[in-house]
């Protein structure tokens, strides 16, 4: 376990691994700003976009989008060059975690941003239309989807629940079934990802810890990190066999951040299983 870029992110999330690149993109939401480096943590690149960017993710032709506030822009690896959509939101709400799947369609997440209501939900972008496909809560997370396209994985992140459903043929998120539930001692489940075993990835909120579970919700590995609040994790390197994981020192206070000097940092450690490259998002726009 590393800590290879020591940033301090008031809110380090969404972190993607460009394999063409060979470069990991990361944000910081409460910052307003989008990170770059390579699987070292050398290369440093940041980039103040402003807002509430809170995720980067691959997009059909080329180059990204981000989601940030109620905006999906592009993103040309140096600044954004344009409005994507502008999704109709409550005021106080904003985008919070996304993924593809494998046809390319955008799944992504939205939250009160005052954590005081239960307005966020699930949006789908797909065919050039959002549309809102289920999983009602205060704070959304994830998704992310397995490589077969079957499961659609929902985390709640203050009920902490991890939620499964089957979007093989669907738009929607209709008869989940509850995949894990996190005890309350372990933290608040956070971002997911799924490696290429079809294993589930969680970062715990105050969890000091990031966890695997099998596909039958069985919890198989347990990664302890030095801060308290990690909020996912993604796979690069070139065998897609390095861990990296973003954190957070939001909800810290002084105490607490002197006892974690590492909090906010990107932190990068090897697996067994390698990880999955995302599938550009289809977006022409």
């Amino acid at each position: 376990m590393d800590c290879i870029w020591p940033l301090e992110a008031t809110l380090g999330e969404g972190p993607l691994w460009d394999a063409a690149a060979q470069a990991l993109w990361f944000v910081d939401i409460k910052q307003g700003r989008i990170h770059r480096c390579d699987a070292r943590g050398g290369d440093r690149r940041t980039i103040e976009v402003g807002g509430s960017p809170s995720f980067i993710l691959p997009r059909e032709g080329g180059n990204f989008v981000v989601g940030n506030g109620h905006l999906l822009q592009r993103f040309d690896g140096e600044a954004v060059t344009g409005e994507i959509a502008h999704v109709a939101m409550r005021p106080e709400n904003r985008f919070n975690d996304a993924t593809t799947d494998r046809h390319g369609r955008l799944w992504f997440g939205s939250m009160d941003n005052e954590e005081q209501a239960v307005t966020g939900a699930v949006h789908l972008h797909v065919d050039g239309e959002i549309s809102v496909a289920g999983g009602e809560s205060m704070i959304t997370n994830g998704p992310a989807v397995s490589a077969d396209g079957r499961w659609l994985y929902h985390v709640d992140t203050v009920e902490r629940t991890i939620w499964r459903f089957d979007v093989s043929d669907a738009e929607r998120l209709d008869h989940g079934e509850v995949f894990v539930r996190i005890e309350e001692s372990a933290g608040n489940p956070d971002g997911v990802t799924i490696d290429s075993e079809g294993h589930l990835w969680v970062g715990l909120w105050g969890g000091w810890a990031a966890r695997r579970y099998a596909p039958d919700g069985t919890l198989v590995q347990t990664v302890r990190f030095p801060c308290a609040n990690i909020t996912k994790v993604a796979f690069g390197g070139p065998d897609l066999k390095t861990a990296f994981a973003t954190s957070a020192r939001a909800g810290l206070d002084e105490a607490a951040l002197a006892a974690q000097p590492l909090a906010g940092g990107l932190f990068a450690f090897a697996v067994d299983v390698a990880g999955v490259v995302a599938t550009p998002a289809k977006i022409d726009a």
